[in-house]
């Protein structure tokens, strides 16, 4: 089987693409591994170091859901009709995937199917499950800061379980951990300093 990096150039940088890439486009792209293949292109454009407004929310529902159905144990993911006719135009998608194209195939490098059973057995399916769905979470609060290191984690994960390689997995599984630690100050701290500001504005009108 050809490479991600391979063939995503192939499917969205071909001539003949359409104009717009839906849902259903990607979900005929990954075939038998639609899970792992699906939590990569969509913590993709969260996970890159450059802005990506407007996707960390819906994506982040979406993968949601998709945990919750990973560790249900369905083999293959669900969609409403509907969601399956949505999609982007095809130039914002080849924008994002000239950025993300040259990660995948740094991490190609080190991928290969070892400690499988972390990716394919049912207790470690949930597992990464409950941790994605965790990070689909994060990565939809809207306080800045929380939704890059979440995505990222889904990625390193999603791009494990893509290759059934349990250390890349476990890597990202650890890297949740830290991300969890992180949103949590981050959180913290965005409701302090909004009590913080509450309290100074109350205090300069004070009741007469």
């Amino acid at each position: 089987m050809a490479r991600l990096s391979a063939e995503l150039e192939r499917f969205f940088f071909s001539s003949d693409r359409a104009h717009k890439v839906t849902l259903a486009d990607i979900l005929n792209l990954s075939e038998e591994r639609t899970f792992g293949f699906l939590f990569v292109i969509l913590a993709l454009p969260s996970a890159l170091p450059i802005p990506a407004p407007g996707y960390s929310t819906p994506f982040g529902v979406v993968m949601f859901l998709l945990a919750v159905q990973l560790m249900t144990g369905r083999q293959k993911p669900w969609f409403p009709k509907s969601w399956k006719e949505k999609g982007f135009a095809l130039e914002q998608i080849q924008k994002l995937m000239k950025k993300g194209i040259p990660w995948l195939k740094r991490i190609e490098v080190f991928s290969r199917p070892r400690l499988t059973p972390i990716c394919t057995s049912y207790p470690g399916r949930v597992v990464i499950g409950i941790a994605i769905a965790m990070m689909s979470v994060c990565m939809m609060i809207p306080i800045p800061g929380t939704n890059t290191f979440p995505a990222l984690c889904i990625f390193v994960i999603g791009f494990g379980f893509l290759d059934d390689d349990g250390f890349i997995s476990l890597v990202g599984l650890t890297l949740c951990a830290l991300a969890a630690s992180v949103v949590g100050v981050i959180v913290f701290a965005g409701v302090e300093g909004g009590s913080a500001a509450i309290r100074f504005i109350l205090n300069s009108f004070p009741a007469r």
